[in-house]
């Protein structure tokens, strides 16, 4: 008896000891997903830095570089791209501006933000943002709305001196939406997002061949097909509202019946 009552308590004394190694070995998922953010930035549209909506990436250049990344953005989303440049210690002044391009590589209008900053002469680092329009499921082949698909950030600085050529900046770009739902939901949709290569890879699956696609991003949960929102829910409530009130003003204005002073037919 007493030899079981040793080997229980040696077991758990074992127990207690690899227990927090193997939790200390464990790496935790903000860090795997802090390791796997993006480090570098594309220098065209063809090279650009694929990252997630929500997802911290950074990259280091030169004043003087064109920094490119892509991101997906779905129908109902309002997408808000903010950048941070943080600048060497001696510069002048410096102005600084992020440009978003669709699918169709058309340059998108901020809807409100600081998308074009000037860097005073010693500042350490310059904000910027952009808050674009809603994605629309839909568009006219005329209208420049914003549509579902790829869409590109293009940092660079404007109006540099020749003394800050060159110099180090490293660079934070971060990618958040707003889903605003059935409010901006249209009639329509269209056959394929604007992703480069999806009709490349659309044409290879049809053949049952494998082909590269020039980009492989797309939402968490995947392309809406663009005609389902809540404001299906909110015209059936709708609907169902008009048809009650229909039935409740029939029975208040139809009275009892026949009146009593109406002779009786022969």
């Amino acid at each position: 008896m007493r030899i079981r009552h040793v080997l229980t308590v040696a077991a758990l004394a074992l127990g207690l000891a690899a227990g927090p190694a193997a939790a200390d070995s464990s790496p935790s998922p903000s860090a795997s997903s802090e390791d796997s953010a993006p480090t570098q930035a594309g220098t065209s549209f063809r090279t650009a830095t694929e990252i997630e909506q929500g997802e911290r990436a950074t990259a280091s250049g030169s004043t003087g570089d064109y920094l490119y990344w892509s991101f997906p953005a779905d129908a109902g989303q309002r997408p808000t791209v903010r950048a941070t440049v943080k600048l060497p210690q001696a510069h002048s002044a410096e102005t600084w501006q992020i440009d978003v391009y669709d699918g169709l590589r058309r340059r998108q209008a901020c809807q409100y933000g600081s998308a074009t900053r000037t860097a005073t002469q010693g500042s350490a680092s310059v904000e910027l943002a952009c808050v674009l329009r809603t994605v629309r499921a839909w568009s006219e082949p005329w209208a420049d709305d914003p549509l579902p698909g790829t869409y590109y950030i293009r940092l660079t600085v404007l109006g540099l001196g020749s003394s800050d050529l060159g110099q180090p900046v490293s660079t934070e770009v971060r990618v958040d939406s707003k889903d605003i739902g059935g409010a901006a939901a249209v009639d329509g949709s269209l056959a394929k997002p604007l992703v480069p290569g999806i009709a490349v890879k659309s044409e290879a699956e049809e053949d049952g061949s494998k082909s590269a696609v020039l980009s492989s991003i797309e939402p968490d949960d995947g392309w809406s097909s663009g005609w389902w929102s809540d404001r299906w829910v909110w015209t059936a409530i709708g609907g169902i509202l008009a048809a009650l009130a229909g039935i409740g003003g029939y029975a208040l204005t139809r009275g009892s019946g026949r009146p009593s002073r109406v002779p009786p037919s022969i």
